[in-house]
């Protein structure tokens, strides 16, 4: 799971005042001796790490427990609170001024810059109202402009490309002319990068830079290289004096050195991060909810935001129809499933759930739905829609048809019966004023 190393390490670091009354100079340095290993152990800069224990030993030092509290319970409130001023404090989203503003990505080649920028593009069209236009400045790179169509056409975004052109910043310009003339109010300038830092990249980027005037310079950086990160990051911030950086790849970083070290080194906030290959998978990054997690206190807001992105108002009011009628069938638990699926992968999920970090050694398997999916697609369609018509002899006869044995055919029934119990539950009363209650506790 993210930062699943850090947070084991920080959660024995506090084991050592368990059992403690109170917070001494003694307990507190043995403390955070081990949080500082986990810090340097998770790629932090050592500068960051060192700075980090310093303002968490001031603040502990001569802290009353209160009552509610024991010594562990307020070294993590310490902790959490200094974690967060670490990443930044609170999110900040890009600055869409100008009309049309202009978006210039930057970053090295392999950081995943055009895939972000379908992805900033989708997120700016679904969740800000806007009509953005992609732009491919990447000349050098083979198969790059044809990799940004791709990503256009799924999200339905068009793409403005050049092909006889090899000069970016004549693209750059041209990009702003057709946007004006066309009423795109968002322009998305996807750059070339290189395997490492130099003259000619940045050079060529920094005129991109001038002759666009940017509203917003974003750093796309892989969250999974650490420290190389960070400094990648000073050198294109000297150039660019770009506004935020996006880390990308953060769902399969189990160190975290990145996230916790690039707002400090750089000062300049983390506004997006990328946790998945869908498209969809751009959250915006809140400071204080990351410390949570690496804590391992959960994120459920961003698990309920999800869960609202997905969320199909039509289907649901159908579904519930189907529930009071006792009519709720196996393509309604398929759709349910697929529904879940688009949240992102299990394992980003879990890592949303407070406590979760806890439970060890479970393998979460990425395709854990498909076995459901098969077995639903060998029945007909009188069994889907009637599953009480599932005898033995129709078991037997599905688990031919997919491939799979009779236990698994049953364990699918088992599940598929326990949804629609607890769905029956949810359209009680009970289960409305819970619901309820759930729902204005968002607002």
């Amino acid at each position: 799971m993210m930062f699943d190393n850090l947070s084991n390490k920080l959660e024995k670091a506090f084991q050592i005042l368990k059992g403690h009354g109170k917070i001494t100079e003694i307990n507190v340095a043995e403390t955070l001796k081990e949080v500082r290993r986990a810090l340097l152990d998770a790629d932090v800069n050592f500068k960051t790490a060192k700075e980090f224990t310093n303002k968490v030993k001031e603040k502990a030092i001569g802290q009353n427990v209160l009552t509610t509290l024991n010594p562990g319970q307020l070294m993590i409130k310490i902790v959490k609170d200094e974690l967060t001023d670490l990443m930044g404090s609170s999110s900040q989203e890009i600055s869409l001024i100008s009309k049309p503003s202009t978006i210039l990505m930057s970053g090295l080649q392999g950081s995943g810059k055009t895939t972000l920028s379908g992805k900033l593009a989708y997120y700016l069209k679904k969740k800000k109202s806007r009509k953005p236009l992609l732009v491919a400045c990447d000349v050098y790179r083979p198969a790059a402009i044809e990799q940004l169509e791709v990503i256009g056409n799924q999200i339905n975004v068009e793409v403005y490309k050049n092909i006889d052109e090899k000069n970016p910043v004549i693209i750059s310009k041209e990009a702003i002319s057709h946007a004006k003339k066309n009423n795109f109010d968002t322009i998305i300038i996807d750059t070339a990068g290189r395997l490492a830092v130099d003259k000619i990249m940045m050079d060529e980027i920094s005129s991109i830079h001038k002759a666009t005037n940017p509203d917003e310079t974003l750093f796309v950086v892989d969250s999974m290289t650490g420290q190389d990160a960070v400094n990648t990051a000073k050198t294109f911030n000297e150039i660019l004096n770009f506004d935020g950086i996006v880390l990308t790849k953060l769902d399969g970083d189990s160190r975290g050195g990145a996230a916790l070290s690039i707002k400090s080194v750089v000062n300049k906030p983390i506004k997006f991060v990328g946790t998945g290959e869908k498209i969809e998978a751009l959250d915006v990054f809140y400071p204080e909810r990351m410390a949570d997690r690496i804590l391992g206190m959960g994120d459920v807001v961003s698990l309920v935001e999800r869960a609202q992105d997905q969320f199909d108002e039509e289907q649901a009011r159908r579904i519930s129809k189907k529930i009071a009628k006792n009519k709720f069938g196996f393509d309604d638990f398929l759709s349910q499933i697929q529904q879940v699926k688009k949240m992102g992968n299990m394992k980003d999920l879990i890592g949303m759930i407070p406590g979760a970090s806890k439970i060890k050694d479970v393998d979460i398997d990425e395709n854990a739905f498909k076995n459901i999916e098969v077995i639903i697609s060998s029945m007909t369609l009188k069994e889907r829609a009637q599953p009480e018509l599932l005898n033995l002899s129709r078991k037997n006869r599905i688990a031919k048809g997919s491939g799979k044995d009779i236990n698994e055919v049953n364990q699918m029934i088992k599940q598929f019966n326990s949804m629609s119990k607890m769905m029956k539950m949810m359209q009680g009363g009970k289960g409305k004023h819970l619901m309820q209650m759930f729902q204005k506790g968002l607002k």
